[in-house]
């Protein structure tokens, strides 16, 4: 037999395969060949998809079930017997598989993980492949459990199935990470999961499993919503019967239960002999788990952290898919690092989770609307005068006309693509709910007319929206096909069939963005739902850009004023499996991470219609001769205006590097209506004045601050000059970056932080020589900043 003419196949069954079962591992129990452990990311292009490879692994090797020990890359003999190594270690990062193997017939290669010194990687012949005991022994070593209740506790069987349903491999990895977390002692554990990725069902295999060992006999779920523990309890935890499970409602205390689950609200009152938990000794559950945990149980005076507090003693592990890190909220100051994470990014490349498309769409008042004089609302106030834009609008201001304008565009992206697909539109609060159902049923009276629950409102003050959830969640329920929210639905609830979200709330929380952004990220290949579309009418999107936000949508679409509202096919054929980049300088924000969890104070509302609203794409506001507020498009407005200044790019830049002080060209600017400020909101970039006027007004590519500052640093232009001398134009240099040109053209530059502290005004100017010398100096700094990149 001439091993070269051997397929792959048959190197595996006639050489591999015996050294594995030789060395005492059970084939079919322990042993799997050709293991697909992705879907293959959704891959969007127009109304079709596809889906990419699948990432596949030629064989994993399990200690038991549900627990990867090793894996192994098969090759033909016609290849050297490490080769495949590199993709082997790839999947095992992944699966977090400790030991690596690769094969083509003649003998392993073997990468030992666990080991930092030695002989890391190494071959070894067929006959000396390691045993599941002699793995599983160092693998033990390797992560500390060495105690025969550890193992116990790492080694406990998962719940089988009847239906044959196993864990996915990041599943595998949150549950056994858990488990030897518990069983190294560790008693507060956190795991971050995108929505979508079936957190309840891993938090029941871990239960499940400390349950089984007998260490965690009495548990509580926590959970924020009602819905939540009824879909818990009925749903992923059913294995364990309902003899051993009670909801605790009304306060009402039955400790004749294992397994219970509750509201935090549920448990606590502002009344201290109504704290319902306490009537449990402190000690009676071995084990909390804290379903959304982002919701407040890190925040010392929530409810969460009361009831945690009292269980202390208790085990507590945290699920949420957005950890919150504020200044007066922090999951992992409670729980520590996650001891895993599966995010929403690779949910998407693994095509676990669906991809998503982004209208955005804009109004003529978005940047704002200022009331004419004395004008009275619907209800007899006068409207008070100022300026209102996207963060008063619905909630201290209410436009009848927008709120029209934006279920006419929600409308007509249903009748273009699908009027039954579940829609979700998120409002500022229940009053704007409410008043964008009543303009969403008008807009769809034809079927509102045959179906009364077309379109309904699910908020927390309506028992009949309320009960119309269950039918939205519903896989099999059609109806309601719109619904209108503030906060229900932001979290927790599984909404499998959603395709459209609609943003028309002021969302600057990542946290907040990544809840609402998780109620499309669910897939029913089956049914048709493999991505779905966000339409955005409040710049949420802006937060795409952040750099802890993770998971790029598919495509980004701003229309046209008549442009459709549903994105165009870009080309017919199906794109390779990386997708369509996304550059995220587009949609860079400076919108800080305002936490707006909490429901806001309520606050005094205007009601005002007949207002013109229309669909732009963008716009300018300043004020004519005549004090009336003017509104054309932004970029147009401003390249006008600028070409009346500057006859030329060359003109331009002449005008810039001959201007004494920056500031006074910029002002001059402004009075001939080239607002900076508004148009690099406008334009979504951080670009320094020069750069936007560039780029704007002559179409020259831009560069940023950061960028320029480097460019200075790479040319070592400092070279020439003292010690000191060095140190003043470096910190020159970092304020440019950091403020932009005309900070360092303040006459007090010298006397404020950090410059201040490398000695007086005088002494510094002293390591040029005089004060023109150093005036000379910022000047040339100013020329080479500004020497390339236009």
């Amino acid at each position: 037999m001439n091993k070269k003419e051997l397929t792959e196949r048959d190197i595996c069954t006639k050489f591999i395969n015996p050294a594995i079962e030789k060395a005492g591992w059970d084939m079919k129990r322990q042993v799997r060949e050709e293991v697909s452990f992705t879907d293959g990311r959704i891959i969007v292009q127009g109304k079709l998809y596809t889906r990419g490879k699948r990432k596949r692994a030629d064989y994993i090797l399990y200690y038991k079930s549900n627990i990867p020990i090793a894996i192994i890359e098969a090759k033909d003999n016609t290849k050297p017997v490490g080769n495949g190594m590199q993709q082997a270690l790839e999947y095992s990062e992944i699966l977090q598989i400790p030991f690596v193997f690769t094969s083509n017939g003649d003998s392993f290669v073997f990468h030992d993980k666990t080991k930092i010194t030695g002989e890391i990687e190494q071959e070894i012949s067929l006959n000396h492949f390691p045993s599941p005991e002699d793995l599983w022994k160092k693998y033990l070593k390797y992560v500390n459990i060495e105690t025969p209740q550890a193992q116990d506790i790492v080694e406990k069987d998962y719940y089988v199935d009847d239906s044959g349903m196993n864990p996915r491999y990041y599943q595998q990895n949150a549950v056994n990470r858990t488990l030897e977390a518990v069983a190294k002692g560790q008693d507060r554990i956190i795991l971050v999961m995108a929505t979508g990725t079936g957190k309840t069902y891993t938090a029941f295999n871990i239960i499940w499993r400390l349950w089984k060992t007998g260490i965690k006999k009495r548990i509580l779920f926590l959970a924020d919503r009602n819905a939540l523990l009824t879909q818990t309890k009925n749903g992923d935890f059913s294995p364990f019967g309902n003899d051993i499970m009670h909801i605790i409602k009304n306060r009402k205390i039955d400790k004749s239960y294992q397994i219970y689950f509750a509201l935090y609200q549920g448990l606590t009152s502002n009344d201290e002999a109504k704290n319902a938990y306490k009537e449990f000794s402190q000690d009676f559950f071995d084990l909390v788990v804290i379903d959304e945990c982002h919701r407040g149980s890190a925040s010392e005076a929530s409810a969460w952290r009361e009831v945690l507090d009292y269980f202390s003693s208790a085990t507590q592990i945290g699920l949420t898919a957005t950890p919150k890190e504020t200044k007066d909220v922090s999951n992992m100051e409670y729980f520590g690092e996650p001891v895993y994470t599966y995010s929403l990014k690779q949910g998407i490349d693994d095509g676990f989770l669906a991809p998503y498309k982004v209208v955005r769409i804009t109004t003529s008042v978005d940047d704002g609307w200022r009331p004419t004089a004395g004008l009275i609302d619907k209800y007899g106030n006068e409207v008070k005068d100022r300026i209102y834009n996207l963060k008063d609008y619905d909630r201290t201001l209410a436009i009848d006309e927008r709120t029209e304008i934006v279920a006419k565009k929600i409308t007509e992206y249903l009748k273009a693509t699908d009027r039954f697909a579940k829609t979700i539109v998120f409002c500022t609060d229940i009053d704007h709910a409410n008043r964008m159902r009543q303009a969403l049923i008008n807009e769809n009276a034809d079927l509102v007319a045959k179906h009364w629950n077309y379109c309904v409102k699910i908020t927390g003050d309506d028992e009949v929206g309320k009960q119309e959830l269950d039918n939205f969640t519903d896989v099999e329920e059609r109806f309601p096909v719109i619904a209108t929210t503030s906060k229900m639905l932001t979290t927790g609830i599984d909404t499998k069939m959603v395709k459209f979200i609609v943003l028309e709330s002021n969302i600057q929380s990542v946290t907040e963005f990544k809840q609402i952004i998780g109620r499309g990220t669910r897939i029913r290949e089956a049914e048709g739902k493999v991505y779905f579309t966000i339409m955005d009418f409040r710049r949420a999107t802006n937060i795409f850009a952040r750099p802890d936000f993770d998971g790029d949508p598919v495509q980004i679409y701003d229309p046209q004023p008549n442009d459709p509202v549903v994105p165009p096919d870009e080309d017919d054929t199906i794109p390779p499996d990386d997708g369509e980049s996304i550059n995220p300088d587009d949609f860079k924000t400076t919108t800080p991470d305002i936490d707006i969890d909490n429901e806001e104070e309520e606050v005094k509302k205007y009601y005002v219609n007949q207002i013109p609203v229309s669909i732009i794409n963008e716009r300018v506001q300043y004020y004519g001769k005549d004090g009336k507020l003017i509104t054309e498009s932004l970029k147009d407005y401003s390249r006008k205006n600028i070409e009346k200044e500057f006859t030329s790019l060359d003109n331009f830049i002449q005008r810039w590097n001959n201007s004494e002080k920056k500031e006074e060209l910029i002002k001059e600017l402004a009075e001939h209506g080239v607002l900076l400020e508004a148009l690099r909101e406008d334009v979504g970039l951080d670009l320094d004045d020069f750069d936007l006027i560039c780029h704007i007004a002559f179409d020259q590519p831009a560069l940023t601050r950061q960028e320029r500052a480097n460019n200075v640093r790479k040319r070592n232009y400092f070279g020439k000059y003292s010690e000191t001398a060095q140190k003043v134009l470096n910190s020159l240099l970092d304020k440019y970056e950091q403020e932009g040109i005309t900070s360092i053209e303040q006459g007090s530059i010298l006397k404020v932080k950090p410059l201040n502290e490398m000695g007086s005004p005088v002494e510094l100017v002293r390591a040029f020589g005089k004060r023109k010398d150093f005036e000379q100096a910022v000047k040339e700094l100013e020329t080479e900043i500004y020497k390339t990149g236009a």
